[in-house]
């Protein structure tokens, strides 16, 4: 029977998670501004080992009634950094491939192939089909330019039908045309796409669309760190 080893980050188990969260709280504190009783027990928290009693009885003695008043003041915000820390390195862990900026300009029928062919087996490639004055497109293109944000990990793509050198099959009556391929394989082909959308659409529209077939990952976890902060103040 094998064990896995745990990779960097936070501690699991109620243990580890009890001295990660230790740890972190430490870390966290203006020490600078304590007072010198306060400033002198996190010491010995933070460097049992160090301090001139038994450092093995030191380490571990529990916390006296006197001792936690002392510390549990700003928990609930100390306790909300740390959540969000919690988080966010759970999420690196599960988030896997490279992320992307910007939708990208596809300028020929062989850059539209290398796209699909080579990007990372577990990025979606989502390429948005279009033509310069056929209705839905200019919108279209506007949505995916906000979408980026928030699905950063999704590789947004375009290409014009007239250089993607397959103009006669993608004529202006099957545009705008959305694929969506991942690893190579095509898990989503919506010609004249926005004839189910409404006819004054936005990107909120089109990402539920997505969803609806399940095209789309999670979303990113946003940087709440500063509204947390001032919901403590």
């Amino acid at each position: 029977m094998t064990t896995k080893k745990s990779k960097p980050g936070f501690s699991i188990g109620p243990k580890g998670v009890i001295n990660d969260w230790r740890k972190f709280k430490l870390e966290s504190m203006d020490q600078d501004n304590l007072p010198s009783a306060k400033k002198e027990l996190l010491r010995q928290m933070s460097s049992p080992n160090k301090t001139g009693d038994d450092s093995r009885g030191n380490l571990n003695r529990k916390i006296s009634v006197q001792e936690y008043e002392l510390l549990k003041e700003d928990d609930e915000g100390c306790l909300k950094k740390y959540r969000r820390r919690c988080m966010q390195e759970m999420h690196e862990k599960l988030s896997f491939g490279p992320k992307f900026e910007g939708v990208h300009d596809l300028d020929s029928g062989e850059a539209f192939l290398e796209v699909i062919e080579k990007e990372h087996h577990s990025t979606v490639v989502v390429v948005h089909i279009y033509k310069i004055g056929v209705k839905g497109c200019e919108e279209l293109n506007n949505c995916l330019d906000c979408l980026v944000s928030e699905y950063p990990t999704v590789k947004f793509c375009r290409i014009n039908a007239v250089t993607s050198g397959a103009a006669e099959r993608f004529r202006d009556e099957v545009l705008p045309t959305l694929l969506v391929y991942k690893a190579g394989e095509l898990l989503g082909n919506f010609l004249a796409c926005t004839q189910h959308l409404s006819e004054e659409f936005f990107a909120t529209d089109v990402e539920a669309f997505l969803n609806s077939y399940g095209l789309l990952p999670e979303k990113e976890v946003p940087d709440m760190e500063g509204e947390e902060e001032n919901e403590v103040e």
